[in-house]
């Protein structure tokens, strides 16, 4: 036992450091975390999924509407947005590229792609010199997500927590490769799905709110994006046309092409446009967004002022700000939006959108509008192709291997940038645009609460934001007191101070007012340590790990502090639990085969 306490001292020394350094990089001055939002063909049967029992809020699923609208219905059901989800079924099996075998030289890590009895599996694993396994990780995918446009990735499910696989397969080069956001690490199967990500990509998910990646049962209500994400729920509308005496038939349900060009592009909005921020209202989640009324009555869009030195270039989920920038849409005052050019019921082919799309700018232009003689113009492939000139695609620089519409509709290539782009700022919010302002306000004043979050979550990588975030907490001290926001970031505030005392009286009141936070409990955990009670510390580390058991830092810190108490049989059984969790961190593995005295992998 002695041997496994001296070993563990020199992994707590050895540790520490890496486990302060990525506390700092994560550590942020707000509370939200956040992870960015990822396809093959699908046979229409398994694409669909749209069978959904009514639930308390009244919706039905896309089903129900079809016994009306069947043509609709099976139109969207060909759609990307109609095939956005699917579960991994024997049959959808047999469409889906199913076998691969990729090595990591950088991470020193094998992937594999495999099928067996009609079930879809990856592995990750390491080996040492002789071949033999240091580890394995095999688990099942139980779902694909999206429709091939790009690619397609893979969830995972465990116990009632989803994750994403380390591998997608990327349509473009026909192979699969490290799933989006695993360029930046080694995450194995515990990046769990957040709300923000997995809400735009199916129809009616069912996220716990106020936990990271944990779902009801069943995790989805329906599958693919269907009929009520943009007409809201349809059961009241279905009464009414099954009641003979309803006076209005069309009860109950919205059409986005009755509505006001922004409330339909609102409902557009609440995927397409993701801004800098994403603030919900004090809550809200996904969930409460209805199609109709404000997106921004639950979720404020957020997004940093471009300036000429460094102009906007974001393609992928921007489309409604790309298009405020054109000419098209400035001229038109408030007229143009996105259904003036896209009809979410119908995707044409590849070859069909030039067509498609042609007739759609002639609503507005001419053969003659355009400058380029007819001449060049039939030379294109295909001939007088308008969105291949003047909405060319652009890669993704966040998702390998993509790319997608530049909604900036340019007149030329190398039209600059309107001078209005950088002058969109109001002075009620001098260093933000907010995107989504109710339509029809005048007075465009941004919640304090949302504020918070949004200089919070800001001024992690940019500094500029940081005075602006400490002025709204002192606002909200005094007049707002009694929320949990604003005591846990209060409470951070006076960690980050040296105002230990005060920082634990904030702390502990916003676990009171609740409802509790692993960040929360993160915090008070290194207060009460630091103040000299560092069983305590242990004891609040333990419940941030049970409300966040696939956080690594959070993990990592209890096993340190576990070694500081010398609480050495704790800290093995720390370590090899951490390890069951993510059996891709080699550090661990080898710190752990020190402290028991195991001769060191080859």
């Amino acid at each position: 036992m002695r041997t496994h306490q001296r070993r563990l001292k020199q992994y707590a020394g050895s540790i520490v450091c890496s486990v302060l350094s990525t506390l700092l990089l994560l550590e942020g001055f707000g509370q939200t975390r956040k992870a960015p939002p990822a396809a093959a063909k699908q046979p229409e049967a398994e694409a669909l999924q749209h069978t959904a029992p009514q639930d308390h809020e009244g919706y039905v699923g896309a089903a129900s509407c079809s016994r009306c609208h069947l043509g609709i219905y099976k139109q969207f059901s060909r759609t990307s947005m109609g095939r956005s989800m699917a579960a991994i079924t024997p049959e959808l099996l047999q469409t889906l590229p199913s076998s691969a075998d990729l090595y990591d030289a950088k991470l020193d890590r094998h992937f594999e792609v495999h099928a067996k009895e009609g079930k879809l599996y990856q592995s990750e694993y390491q080996t040492d010199t002789e071949g033999k396994d240091i580890f394995r990780d095999t688990q099942k995918l139980d779902w694909i997500i999206g429709a091939g446009a790009n690619g397609f990735g893979a969830l995972v499910q465990r116990d009632n927590f989803l994750f994403q696989a380390p591998l997608s397969f990327y349509s473009k080069p026909g192979t699969w490769g490290p799933s989006p956001g695993y360029e930046f690490g080694d995450y194995g199967f515990n990046r769990p799905i957040l709300a923000g990500c997995i809400s735009c990509h199916s129809g009616r998910p069912q996220p716990i709110a106020a936990t990271v990646g944990r779902f009801e049962t069943p995790p989805f209500r329906e599958m693919a994006i269907g009929c009520e994400n943009c007409h809201g729920p349809g059961a009241a509308h279905i009464r009414a046309m099954d009641s003979d005496d309803s006076p209005e038939k069309g009860n109950g349900i919205v059409n986005p092409a009755g509505l006001s060009m922004d409330l339909a592009n609102n409902i557009c909005m609440s995927c397409h446009q993701t801004g800098n921020e994403r603030i919900f209202k004090e809550g809200k989640t996904y969930q409460d967004f209805r199609p109709g009324k404000p997106l921004d009555d639950v979720l404020s869009i957020l997004m940093v002022p471009p300036d000429p030195q460094a102009p906007p270039q974001a393609d992928h989920l921007e489309h409604f700000y790309s298009m405020t920038l054109s000419k098209c849409y400035r001229a038109s005052p408030g007229r143009m939006g996105c259904i003036t050019c896209h009809n979410p019921h119908v995707e044409p082919s590849r070859e069909e959108a030039p067509a498609y799309f042609n007739a759609r700018c002639m609503t507005c232009h001419t053969k003659q509008s355009c400058k380029l003689p007819l001449a060049s113009r039939e030379q294109s492939k295909p001939a007088d192709n308008c969105i291949g000139c003047h909405m060319p695609k652009r890669d993704v620089q966040v998702i390998s291997h993509s790319s997608v519409t530049s909604h900036r509709i340019l007149a030329r290539p190398d039209e600059s940038f309107p001078e209005t782009a950088f002058h969109q700022t109001t002075p009620a919010l001098p260093d933000l645009i907010h995107l989504n302002p109710v339509p029809g306000t005048k007075d465009d004043v941004i919640p304090p609460l949302t504020l918070l979050q949004a200089y919070g979550e800001l001024a992690a990588n940019k500094p500029e934001y940081v005075a602006p975030y400490l002025k709204v907490l002192a606002q909200l001290e005094q007049t707002d007191p009694g929320k949990a926001i604003v005591q846990a970031a209060l409470g951070r505030r006076d960690l980050k101070s040296g105002k230990l005392q005060e920082a634990a009286d904030h702390l502990q009141r916003a676990l009171q007012i609740g409802p509790p936070q692993a960040t929360v409990y993160g915090d008070l955990a290194e207060v009460t340590t630091k103040l000299g009670r560092p069983e305590e510390g242990i004891v609040l580390l333990q419940k941030a790990t049970a409300l966040d058991p696939f956080n690594p830092v959070l993990q990592k810190t209890l096993v340190v502090r576990l070694i500081s108490l010398k609480q050495y049989a704790n800290a093995l059984v720390a370590m090899e639990h951490y390890l069951e969790i993510f059996p891709q961190d080699s550090y661990m593995r080898k710190m752990l085969g020190l402290a028991k005295g195991e001769p060191a992998q080859k």
